[in-house]
This record gives C-alpha cells, sequence and structure tokens, in this order.
C-alpha cells in the first residue's frame, strides 16, 4: 500500500503543507510523484504526460477561480468605500448595550460576509480592531469572539448554497460528478445543513459554556488609536458612492440567487457599481488589481487542486486503496470515521476545504459506494470531510482572519487562542454531526 500512487502523494502533499511549504507547490510537487509512479516510459516521458493530466484536469474548477476572481474585485471595490465602516458604526451601537450576545451578533455579522455582501475575512481588519477597547471594557473573552468569527467565515459557505456556499456546493457537484455520481444543487443543501447545525452547537458551547467567564485585557496605545477611529467613524455619512456598491452588491446577491451562477451575479455587480459611480472610471484597474491579490491565489489554487484530482484517477491507484480502506474500515460506520478522520489531516494540511474537494472526492467517491453509502451521505461525507480542518488550521484563513482582528493590541495568540478553540469546538461536532448523518442518510 505504501507503493499506492494515491497514498504517497497525498503524504508527500500533506508533510510538505505541514512544514509550510508553498500549497500550490505542494499540489503540484505531489501531482508529479503520482504521475511519475504509474506512467509508462522515461522519467522525462512520465512529467510530461503527468503535466499534460493536470493542465487538462484543471478546467474542472474555470468557473470556481473565476468567481473568486470577480469576488475579490467586489470586495476590494466595498473596501475602497466608506460602506463597511458605516456599517459597522451601526453595529457598534447594539454591541455597546451588550455583553451576553456580543459574540453571537458577531457571529451574524461574519455571515452576511460569506452571502449578502461576499467580501470574505476583508471585513475583519476593519469591525474588530475598533471594538477591541469595547471588548475590553466589557472583559469579553476573546476566544469566544474568535470562534464566533470563524462560525461565520464558514458555517454559511458549508450549509447554504449562496454566496461563497454556491462555490463550495457547486464543487462538490461537479466532484461527485467526476467521480460517477450525479447530484442536484438542492441534494446538497438539503443535507449539508447538517454542517452548520454541528457547528452551531459547538458555537454555542464555546460563547455559553467555555468563554462565557471575563477575561482582563490591557488598554494598550494600539487600543487608544482604534478608539479614535472609531469616533472618526461616527462622523461618516452614505454618500452616492457608497449606495452605488451597495446596490453593485444587492445586485450580486440577487443574481446569484436567480441563476445559480456566481460569475454572472458578480460581474454584473461590478457593472451596477460602475455605472452609477461606486467604482470610479479611472480606478476600474485598480479594483480589478486589488481583486486580483485578494483572491488570485486561492483560484490558482482551485485550479490546480482539480488537475491533482484528474491525476490521482488516472493513476489506477484510487481502486487499490478503495478495496484495501474497504476492508479497513469494517463497515459504515468505520468508513465514515476513516474518511472524516483523513479528511481532517488533508484539509489542516492544505488549509482550505475549497482546494480539498477535488483530491478526497476522487478517493471518497469510489469507497463511500464500495460501502454501501447513499448518495446524500456521500454528499455529507465529501462536504464535512472538505470543511473538517478549515477551523483550527494555522495557515486557513478562517484562522488567520480572526486573528489579524483581535490581535491588534498584540494580546491574542494565534495557534492557542484562535486556532486550539476552533479546531475543538467545529471540528468534534462537524465529525460527530458527519458520522452520524452518513449513517442516516
Amino acid at each position: 500500500m505504501l507503493t499506492n500512487p494515491v497514498v504517497l502523494s497525498i503524504a508527500v502533499m500533506t508533510i510538505l503543507c505541514l512544514l509550510r511549504f508553498n500549497i500550490l507547490l505542494s499540489i503540484l510537487v505531489s501531482a508529479l510523484v503520482a504521475g511519475i509512479m504509474y506512467q509508462d516510459g522515461s522519467f522525462l516521458d512520465a512529467l510530461t504526460a503527468t503535466t499534460s493530466t493536470l493542465i487538462t484536469g484543471m478546467k474542472g474548477n474555470l468557473e470556481t477561480s473565476l468567481s473568486y476572481i470577480l469576488l475579490g474585485a467586489l470586495a476590494a471595490a466595498i473596501a475602497n468605500t466608506n460602506l463597511t465602516a458605516i456599517l459597522i458604526n451601526s453595529i457598534s451601537k447594539i454591541l455597546s448595550d451588550t455583553r451576553t450576545y456580543f459574540a453571537l451578533i458577531i457571529a451574524g455579522v461574519a455571515c452576511f460576509s460569506q452571502n449578502l455582501i461576499p467580501v470574505h475575512i476583508a471585513f475583519i481588519p476593519i469591525l474588530i480592531p475598533p471594538l477591541l477597547p469595547l471588548m475590553n471594557k466589557l472583559k469579553i473573552d476573546r476566544r469566544a469572539v474568535a470562534a464566533a468569527l470563524t462560525f461565520g467565515l464558514k458555517a454559511p459557505y458549508v450549509s447554504l448554497s449562496v454566496g461563497f456556499g454556491l462555490i463550495f456546493h457547486g464543487i462538490i457537484k461537479r466532484e461527485l460528478e467526476n467521480n460517477g455520481v450525479k447530484v442536484e444543487m438542492s441534494d446538497i443543501s438539503g443535507v449539508m445543513w447538517i454542517g452548520g447545525a454541528s457547528m452551531l452547537v459547538g458555537l454555542l458551547l464555546a460563547v455559553f459554556v467555555f468563554y462565557r467567564g471575563k477575561r482582563e485585557y490591557q488598554n494598550t496605545e494600539a487600543t487608544t488609536i482604534e478608539m479614535k477611529e472609531a469616533e472618526f467613524a461616527k462622523s461618516l455619512k452614505m454618500t452616492k458612492k457608497e449606495w452605488a456598491v451597495l446596490g453593485g452588491a444587492v445586485v450580486a446577491f440577487g443574481i446569484q440567487i436567480l441563476t445559480s451562477s456566481m460569475p454572472l451575479g458578480a460581474l454584473l455587480g461590478l457593472l451596477v457599481m460602475i455605472v452609477f459611480g461606486g467604482i470610479e472610471y479611472k480606478k476600474i484597474d485598480n479594483i480589478m488589481n486589488s481583486g486580483l491579490a485578494m483572491m488570485a491565489f486561492i483560484a490558482f489554487i482551485m485550479l490546480v487542486a482539480a488537475g491533482f484530482g484528474a491525476v490521482l484517477r488516472e493513476s489506477g491507484g484510487i481502486e487499490q486503496l478503495v478495496s484495501f480502506a474497504s476492508s479497513l474500515a469494517g463497515g459504515k460506520l468505520g468508513g465514515a470515521i476513516l474518511m472524516l478522520a483523513i479528511g481532517l489531516l488533508v484539509t489542516m494540511g492544505i488549509g482550505t476545504s475549497f482546494g480539498t474537494i477535488p483530491i478526497i472526492a476522487a478517493i471518497y467517491v469510489p469507497l463511500a459506494l464500495n460501502l454501501g453509502f447513499s448518495p446524500t451521505a456521500i454528499i455529507l461525507l465529501v462536504g464535512i470531510a472538505a470543511a473538517l480542518g478549515d477551523a483550527g488550521s494555522p495557515a486557513s484563513d478562517s484562522t488567520l482572519g480572526p486573528t489579524s482582528g483581535l490581535n491588534a493590541d498584540g494580546q491574542h495568540n494565534h495557534i492557542y487562542d484562535t486556532c486550539v478553540p476552533t479546531f475543538v469546538f467545529f471540528n468534534i461536532p462537524l465529525m460527530i454531526g458527519g458520522v452520524i448523518g452518513a449513517l442516516v442518510l
């Protein structure tokens, strides 16, 4: 089994990622390792053939990559106005009167960043630092806020076919079909709510049980600066530019709902912003460049991951691995636990749920079919296996984003205050929910 091209290539990829080697290069190197092991002919011929398979397979995520780039442009356009600061100032007025539900309100705001106004983590450096003085005054444990932010960054795309969730569910649909299981988007949203519900349980445990107590933080010079910036935000007003950007975001949201096409929604949203003055004509290139800088790397990871999945399918090692894993699993229960545990390890290494799907689907779908799982159970297993590890991974946007805001004054540790809490309170419920759901469906 150690000579199986699938096992060896994924082991290489995981080790490289855990060693903090560049993610994109890790996937490419691992694909070449798999290709060298199964291709006939000379070493050079094997490399050439594998590269060809990789490039051909990359087309499977072209729509996803375009979506990411256009969403990046939308986020850059929004960041180029005072819209986010104005909305955050309104939210701050609500937050100033509550301590108990502070983290839940933050979680709700974070959810909007994945669906309503798809800016992903770009809102965190704007929202969180100005709130640190208030959090210090209320003695709120920032670990609860970190859990709330990660929940808002993950749960919407895991469970809902809107915004980034439309991309996530679209990748699941396409990769299941690539591996012989035809499903509809309604089938995916009809079961992936289990993942969102599992994460909600973890959030409530973190906020109301483990991190509900008061925790002392010091007001620093950075905190004083944030207080002044928060005061300045109170004077900001909605102008034509902000209304145009907000209108574009609403159009992008509405079009994706009507057409189930994220690229079309994002494109039309950008055009509305341009026509009505939300984006100045002379700054269009700057906005697009900013969007590319924000999302292009993730988009290329999506492309390369799809190519890697194609290489794994061509290697012939999946059938051998499925047979071995089926005998090792000993049935559905063992199979579900095994698949989710492997998904956790792979995603922890790669740091992206989206990029994990093409890789694990190539293995999981044949294995799940061999173990007798239904198509809906396979959807849940692949979806949750991909989502596992994104919370808790030091390399994930879902943890890096919260830390960037909460550590603005140097009092929040990335590993112990963000990664460990989010790993415990989201990955464990996701594992339990995924296993139970797969056995019941």
